[in-house]
């Protein structure tokens, strides 16, 4: 037998987006704690993310690091398959 779909009020939903967004929470968490499903909750916060594309959090201090950190990470693996890259072909015209 098939459940009737619940209907949330604009508030309730607004409400908990404003949770998973301000508080940076995990929407499952969210989503556990007010007794709904985690897909919902997701939907609702990822509508109000594309409605609210400006409202992007800023990063937190440990973020930013972590960003910085991996884009270093990503520019030294870049130069090293370059590198790589380069090396394989020297080595093929020199066994041809």
């Amino acid at each position: 037998m098939a459940q009737k779909r619940k209907k949330f009020s604009l508030e309730f939903k607004d409400e908990a987006v404003r949770i998973v967004i301000e508080q940076s929470r995990p929407i499952a968490q969210v989503a556990r704690e007010l007794g709904l499903v985690e897909g919902t909750v997701g939907n609702w916060v990822n509508a109000n993310r594309r409605a609210h594309p400006a409202e992007k959090a800023p990063l937190a201090v440990s973020e930013q690091a972590r960003l910085r950190d991996l884009e270093k990470e990503n520019r030294e693996l870049r130069m090293k398959t370059e590198f790589l890259g380069k090396a394989a072909a020297f080595f093929a015209q020199e066994y041809r």
